[in-house]
């Protein structure tokens, strides 16, 4: 039997920035678009012809439309009702793209911070918005854990729009997948869309991210991706761990490696301890693997959002354990971890003591540096400069200068 009507979205007294919509076949000359909204006075007209548009986009004029907004925006009423329709009629390929926002576009690269990570849920719109106002590295829009299996469609659209409508500032905008094989249709659905990479969770073999891989030189052979998307496979898992070297060698795409202790600790049979001792050795594999591919590693996230002061000594470990970053997974622990992580004052004077000896050196043409009688070498340079531009990326007055004078 043929199915009727179809729903998605969200509605009641505490959603925010989302509407509910239903579509259902209409008797001819039945088609009707009914709105109840808050701002119906001053935007009910507006709300009516997205709606339209929506619908012929989507080859589905003939439907009839219930809406209830909830202050959503055009990209998330357009990948509301796209959802619903593909509920719908199954059949559907045309999708219903919102225009490209200019402050939306930009470009990532290789060597960029990834100090924080701050996880959105995927479907759920209202922490989209404002998630540039707390200046994280890197914004994670989540298909994987954080979306139920019912909304997982729902939520690949809403992301989708999301990448081409919401500026989240100088972030890199990264999309957790879901697990292989059913992240492939995530990567289909969002790469063409201005994703600067993807995390693949749950890895546990180098072929998983072999298939991600594959699938972007695929799309960019057809002309559907054009910009090169970066990788941060997520070892999450006692055979990931013992993997975590072919895991960021796999491809030359691989930017960076992280661990996930929620998961891990979870199979190896412990639980998580707060001063972490229980995933050591897993952390310092993880560390190993992935300086020895030449990648980032980055650590997990931080559960208890209530106790800054936790996080911070739990960040400072990481550090110490050569840990470049960690993943947030609510907006006030960005600023806690920047803060971990910076560089202090003396760290900043020893960095801009070796960068400065680095160059006259250099331009002596000497091969040997120096720093009073100890003798310094590249990699002690290239930690020097790394902690200048951790010191500018802190917003630290000296590390500014510093960094100048170093170039």
């Amino acid at each position: 039997m043929a199915v009727e009507k179809a729903v998605a979205g969200l509605h009641g007294p505490d959603v925010r920035s989302d509407c509910w919509v239903e579509v259902r076949s209409a008797a001819t000359g039945e088609h009707t678009i009914e709105l109840r909204s808050r701002v119906a006075a001053l935007y009910g007209e507006s709300i009516r012809a997205l709606v339209e548009s929506t619908l012929a986009q989507l080859g589905a004029t003939d439907l009839a439309v219930s809406l209830d907004d909830s202050g959503a925006l055009p990209f998330v009423l357009m990948a509301r009702i796209e959802a619903a329709v593909r509920r719908l009629r199954p059949e559907t390929t045309a999708a219903a793209l919102p225009p490209l926002n200019p402050n939306a576009v930009g470009r990532s690269s290789r060597e960029r911070l990834r100090r924080s990570r701050l996880y959105l849920p995927g479907n759920t719109p209202k922490f989209f918005v404002n998630a540039a106002l707390h200046a994280p590295d890197a914004v994670v829009l989540d298909l994987e854990d954080s979306v139920a299996p019912e909304e997982k469609d729902a939520a690949r659209i809403l992301v989708r729009n999301a990448l081409r409508a919401v500026s989240f500032g100088s972030a890199e905008k990264i999309v957790r997948i879901n697990q292989l094989p059913q992240g492939l249709d995530d990567v289909r659905a969002v790469a063409p869309h201005g994703v600067h990479a993807l995390l693949i969770p749950k890895v546990e073999d180098a072929e998983q991210v072999v298939a991600v891989d594959q699938l972007l030189s695929e799309m960019q052979a057809e002309g559907l991706v054009q910009d090169d998307i970066y990788l941060l496979p997520s070892v999450e898992g006692a055979r990931g761990v013992l993997h975590a070297e072919a895991i960021a060698l796999a491809s030359p795409n691989v930017v960076a490696l992280s661990i996930g202790l929620e998961d891990y600790t979870a199979d190896i049979g412990v639980e998580r301890t707060a001063d972490g001792r229980e995933s050591l050795w897993a952390c310092s594999q993880v560390v190993n693997a992935a300086r020895a591919a030449g990648v980032q590693p980055l650590a997990s996230v931080y559960a208890n959002v209530d106790d800054a002061q936790g996080l911070r000594g739990w960040v400072r470990t990481m550090r110490e354990l050569g840990f470049d970053g960690v993943g947030c997974i609510h907006p006030r622990q960005v600023r806690v971890v920047h803060e971990a992580l910076a560089p202090s004052a003396a760290e900043v004077d020893w960095a801009r003591k070796v960068v400065a000896a680095a160059e006259e050196a250099r331009r002596a043409g000497r091969g040997v540096v120096a720093v009073g009688s100890k003798m310094i070498d590249a990699p002690v340079v290239r930690r020097a400069l790394r902690t200048l531009q951790l010191a500018e990326a802190a917003g630290l007055a000296n590390g500014l200068a510093l960094e100048d004078e170093a170039k």
